[in-house]
């Protein structure tokens, strides 16, 4: 069973930069900055999710990975990692329907600056069975999991993620994946013309999983990719005013799409990733 999801992972060139950047959108600081295997990473806990910051600094495999995903893509986002509380169970339920995953490894980071470790254990999801999306398992229990929350320190942050948004060339297909073989439950399933978009919900925890189709694609080969985020606040005129203040380029707010929500569009710092911010005037 897939509880929530873990986190998300983002790729980038310059990570110092992209910390300071993600800090002021967010409104929060990291909670951990750690090193291991030719990476480093920055870590923001959302009371829903973390955002996984990733920049390769040495030698590694994963290093190497990261260097090659910034090759072939530049900076965006690279990976989701959904949560569950017993990995062996559901690997094995996975496996039965037609997803086969690699073992369980653990993952150590180590503090940069100190001597304190954080420990996953993970499994990887095959990227053919994925169609193209890396999708990680995260084995998480109570007594460890989450990690302690960031710590806010603005006015108006994003209290958390509102969906995650991956695209598809094969909608059908995707919603086999998403609903059948991963179980997520399916919310709303809505073709609109006038956005030119066949979009489908799927909840997981308290957010959501957004898969869009664009009704003008013409090629079913290309592979699906997570493409965009969307950012939670209770106040959304106010994040939009601290975010202006703050320099970013940012829309206009604008009436969003469900009822009673209005949203706005992060234009940039945003290390190449789609972003919205949605919530309600006060």
């Amino acid at each position: 069973m897939l509880t929530r999801l873990d986190h998300i992972a983002l790729v980038v060139h310059d990570l110092q930069a992209a910390t300071a950047h993600y800090s002021a959108l967010l409104g929060c600081a990291p909670n951990w900055h750690g090193a291991d295997d030719g990476v480093e990473q920055v870590w923001f806990q959302l009371a829903n999710m973390a955002l996984d910051i990733i920049s390769p600094c040495g030698p590694g495999s994963t290093g190497d990975r990261v260097r090659t995903q910034l090759d072939k893509h530049g900076e965006g986002l690279w990976a989701i990692a959904f949560a569950t509380p017993d990995l062996a169970k559901e690997r094995h339920a996975l496996a039965r329907r037609g997803i086969p995953s690699t073992g369980a490894a653990s993952i150590t980071s180590t503090q940069v600056g100190g001597d304190e470790k954080r420990d996953w254990t993970i499994s990887l999801l095959s990227a053919d069975a994925t169609h193209g999306t890396i999708i990680l398992l995260v084995e998480q229990t109570l007594a460890a999991m989450p990690w302690p929350l960031s710590s806010y320190d603005v006015s108006a942050p994003m209290i958390g993620l509102d969906h995650v948004v991956i695209t598809t060339a094969q909608p059908e297909r995707a919603a086999a994946l998403y609903g059948a073989r991963l179980d997520l439950e399916m919310k709303l399933d809505r073709t609109n013309p006038e956005w030119g978009a066949r979009l489908m919900f799927f909840k997981c925890g308290d957010l959501i999983v957004e898969i869009a189709h664009n009704l003008k694609s013409t090629d079913a080969g290309v592979p699906d990719r997570i493409w965009g985020l969307s950012w939670r606040t209770r106040d959304v005129t106010a994040a939009h005013q601290r975010l202006t203040q703050s320099g970013f380029n940012v829309s206009a707010v604008r009436p969003g799409r469900k009822p009673g929500t209005q949203v706005f569009t992060v234009r940039d710092k945003n290390a190449n990733v789609p972003t919205l911010v949605i919530g309600t005037s006060a």
